[in-house]
């Protein structure tokens, strides 16, 4: 028992389920936000509209409540993808470019398996006649 309960709290504990747990928090808190801006701010306009039957029951009842439900996913999509398109965003600007390897400085003698200036002509340390490369 004890070794599944171990199990279990590392399980809990990973860092991706940490993160998910925050996130469906944070996006049921942010869900209330939208459901509110549109019950205080849509509902009216579209209920302010030319009625479709008498009393705005039936039908156009329907209808104001399917298009407030239909705005309210479109807002909550639109305002998570911003998130975390800028989410990304941040976190690519941690990342560094991957510099370039410096070009080398020195090289190894083939005769004495010396390492000497990739210039040189003449291993110091043999004095073997190397054959120059400009460039290399």
């Amino acid at each position: 028992m004890k070794k599944f309960l171990q199990e279990f709290k590392e399980f809990a504990m990973r860092g991706n389920v940490v993160d998910m747990a925050v996130g469906v928090i944070i996006g049921a808190a942010f869900g209330k936000v939208v459901t509110a801006v549109i019950d205080i701010f849509l509902t009216p306009i579209l209920e302010a509209l030319p009625k479709l039957e008498n009393g705005g029951t039936g039908f156009a009842g329907s209808l104001i409540s399917f298009l407030a439900v239909l705005v309210e996913f479109i807002l909550t999509a639109l305002v998570l993808f911003i998130i975390i398109k800028a989410m990304n965003k941040a976190k690519n600007l941690k990342k560094k470019p991957a510099e370039k390897p410096a070009a080398p400085t020195t090289k190894v003698c083939p005769f004495c398996q010396s390492e000497i200036s990739i210039k040189a002509t003449r291993c110091p340390h043999c004095t073997s006649e190397l054959e120059y490369k400009p460039g290399k």
